[in-house]
């Protein structure tokens, strides 16, 4: 079992619940060592100075910020660690924020949050199904390796999931990193038709499992055929299409190509008949289908939104 990258409080008005934060992404890229070509000797990077190439031990070397034009200003260590964020165990939610308020631009890392002690399980279970009832997430603030960090707490499937987020001055605008962006002509109708046909022609249930790092794979698959010294067959490069000017045609082949080509639409599963569902049938199932104001809804009107939805 893995162990918890911190553990603290999560803390709401006066309702403090004790809990451990786990990473809920692995990550499984490979490294590799450097070696010279022809030998076995390890490469090895070492601090040296620029200047008499003499190697510096960590305890003689400071931090310079870039201010152009050759100068420096040099920071020492401690002067860092004294305005360093205080080294809390607390996550205080701050206000509470509709999800679908919160573009994906901010998200960045994903983490699961436990209660701490079995005594606090009855706090935290109360906690996560407000958040999941109101489908509401919590903002907050928390320190995790010496950095503060802005984060939203969320309902999961039976576990809170905290999701770092990036902070506005993070972010960076599309025309601060590309530069200008081309004028966009309006697209014809019959295009504009062609394309929305050739998107819902491709539009299938989400399935994440059908996605694999198939370049990964490759390289353990070059890995291991090296350390048995065999040889990896390369596939060829599929033939360039030829190019297709007009954009109505491309759209139209491509249509095409999936309805004679592509998978077979699977059967649709016979909807439940909703008059013969419990409340807490219907409430499930409103939220699979992200009814908004369920919490509140009597079972009449829980039905009615199904049918509407």
């Amino acid at each position: 079992m893995a162990r918890p990258v911190w553990n603290g409080a999560l803390s709401l008005g006066l309702v403090t619940v004790p809990v451990e934060l786990y990473p809920a992404v692995a990550d499984h890229t490979i490294h590799f060592h450097q070696f010279e070509r022809g030998t076995a000797d390890r490469i090895r990077n070492r601090r040296v100075n620029e200047r008499t190439g003499d190697e510096v031990t960590q305890d003689e070397i400071v931090k310079g910020y870039d201010l152009g034009g050759g100068d420096h200003v040099l920071v020492e260590p401690d002067e860092l660690d004294e305005i360093a964020p205080e080294r809390s165990r607390r996550i205080d939610i701050e206000q509470f924020v509709e999800l679908d308020e919160i573009d994906p631009w901010f998200y960045d890392r994903t983490y699961w949050l436990k209660p701490a002690k079995e005594d606090f399980a009855k706090a935290y279970g109360l906690l996560l199904q407000a958040m999941d009832r109101s489908e509401k997430a919590g903002v907050a603030k928390f320190v995790l390796r010496g950095k503060e960090y802005l984060c939203a707490i969320r309902a999961g499937e039976d576990v809170m999931v905290l999701n770092t987020l990036h902070f506005v001055a993070d972010l960076r605008k599309p025309k601060e990193v590309m530069g200008g962006l081309p004028s966009l002509p309006k697209p014809r109708p019959k295009e504009l038709d062609m394309a929305l046909a050739l998107v819902d022609e491709m539009t299938a249930p989400w399935k994440p499992g059908d996605y694999r790092d198939e370049y990964t794979e490759r390289v353990e698959e070059l890995i291991k055929a090296k350390e048995q010294g065999k040889e990896i067959a390369h596939e060829e490069e599929p033939e360039p299409s030829a190019d297709v000017v007009d954009l109505f045609e491309a759209l139209s082949r491509s249509v095409k190509g999936r309805k004679g080509g592509g998978k077979k639409k699977t059967t649709k599963k016979k909807e439940p008949d909703l008059a013969d569902l419990s409340k807490s049938d219907l409430d499930k199932l409103a939220r699979e289908q992200g009814v908004k104001g369920r919490s509140k809804m009597t079972r009449a009107e829980l039905e009615k939104a199904l049918k509407a939805s």
